[in-house]
């Protein structure tokens, strides 16, 4: 069902790829990146906000136990400390094969960082998921995938799903104390409608957010696959979601505005920006990774 709840845009930065959204608890802000646009934004709780550009893609990113951050990026795996202009690649999983990119990554519930890569061009199934643990070894944990995005995981940290975007596919995993991943199976499959799975976040209730692109919209799923709500966005291609603020209340959404014709963009002003709504539910705080 559509909700109808009131979303506002609150930072409009007109992104070309908005995407990867975290609540960092230590700095009370959300940060997100724009991986075409070479950008990294910070948006507080007094609604102050920065960005940062970046000397390649960041595209995805999430809080270090010491500071700084973890990213997945172009050139692999980096650590980010943005107030020192430090970007610093240490582990590249997919030196054999060019024109692979990282996408999406999470936090799992013991603060390992989940990653996955794409042909950043669309066209190879060359994408995997990969899994960093805390001594920053690399383990490949899935491939095959067209456009790898999420992964999100459960409350208790025993599920993890990740979506196939350009297959409109999730699937969802079962996962060990270890963070070893087994039994994957699907958990939705979406139709022409209903456009692309992409990035995606758990409730304190287990529910599962999705943002959908070209589907002008975030979902919200049962554990076995119902679909609860649709709350529409005033966007084509919302890109993530991400539960923050005080008391993990409010869920942001960004966007991108890449691919939108002149009249598109003209009837989207906000394609592109950070979008924020309130709703009934409340999000997890992450684990930062210690690594």
């Amino acid at each position: 069902m559509d909700t109808g709840q009131e979303v506002r845009c609150v930072a409009d930065v007109a992104a070309v790829l908005g995407e990867g959204p975290i609540w960092v608890v230590r700095d009370q802000a959300l940060y997100w990146v724009d991986i075409k646009g070479l950008k990294v934004f910070r948006l507080d709780s007094n609604g102050a906000q920065r960005e940062w550009a970046t000397p390649f893609s960041i595209c995805s990113l999430a809080p270090r136990r010491n500071g700084g951050f973890i990213a997945g990026t172009e050139r692999g795996f980096a650590t980010v400390d943005l107030d020192a202009g430090r970007f610093e690649p240490f582990a590249d999983p997919e030196a054999d094969r060019p024109g692979n990119r990282f996408n999406d990554g999470k936090l799992d519930r013991d603060g390992r960082f989940w990653a996955g890569t794409m042909d950043d061009s669309e066209h190879k199934a060359s994408g995997a998921l990969y899994r960093l643990d805390q001594d920053r070894s690399v383990h490949r944990v899935d491939d095959g995938y067209r456009v790898s995005n999420g992964p999100a995981f459960s409350r208790s940290g025993r599920q993890m799903y990740h979506n196939d975007s350009a297959r409109q596919l999730t699937f969802v995993f079962d996962l060990d104390d270890q963070g070893v991943a087994s039994n994957r199976r699907l958990f939705a499959r979406y139709g022409e409608a209903d456009g692309y799975p992409d990035g995606m976040t758990v409730d304190a209730e287990d529910c599962l957010w999705i943002a959908f692109w070209d589907g002008w919209s975030v979902r919200r799923y049962s554990p076995e696959g119902e679909c609860l709500a649709r709350i529409a966005l005033p966007v084509q291609k919302p890109t993530s979601c991400a539960f923050g603020g005080d008391g993990m209340a409010r869920l942001y959404v960004t966007s991108a505005s890449i691919g939108l014709t002149e009249r598109e963009r003209a009837d989207q002003p906000c394609a592109g920006g950070l979008f924020m709504l309130d709703t009934a539910c409340v999000g997890l705080e992450d684990v930062p990774f210690y690594g």
